[in-house]
């Protein structure tokens, strides 16, 4: 798979997330600083139920789109892991975003602008 993709994986994310209302997302190009994967979208969900369709709808849209997952942490827990290799994508209830702080982990990464990914109120 191609560079090329993993952006492509991580737009896709960011427009799901975004679609069952997930909140906070950001999307961190990482691909300078680790060779753990390219990007990281990172979201918060405000419930157990939304945390699970945010999820639900992240790996649908992505395999949809061709994209499957090569694993999955977190399943009836209060964060997923959805790891495409290039792109893992972070979905955790608020409590425990600000609890472990994960994009501060990667603040030398660069944040994209994901404005013409989501939907604007």
């Amino acid at each position: 798979m191609s560079k090329e993709n993993y952006l492509e994986i991580a737009q896709i994310a960011v427009k799901a997330i975004d679609s069952k209302r997930g909140e906070d997302i950001e999307l961190i190009k990482v691909s300078d600083i680790t060779v753990l994967t390219d990007y990281f979208v990172i979201a918060s969900a405000s419930s157990n139920t939304q945390l699970r369709a945010i999820a639900d709808e992240v790996e649908y849209k992505l395999s949809e789109a061709g994209f499957e997952p090569h694993h999955i942490e977190g399943e009836k827990s209060e964060w997923y892991c959805l790891d495409y290799v290039g792109c893992v994508v972070h979905i955790l209830l608020k409590q425990q975003r600000g609890f472990y702080q994960i994009e501060r982990l990667w603040e030398d990464g660069e944040k994209l602008n994901i404005d013409d990914l989501i939907i604007k109120d």
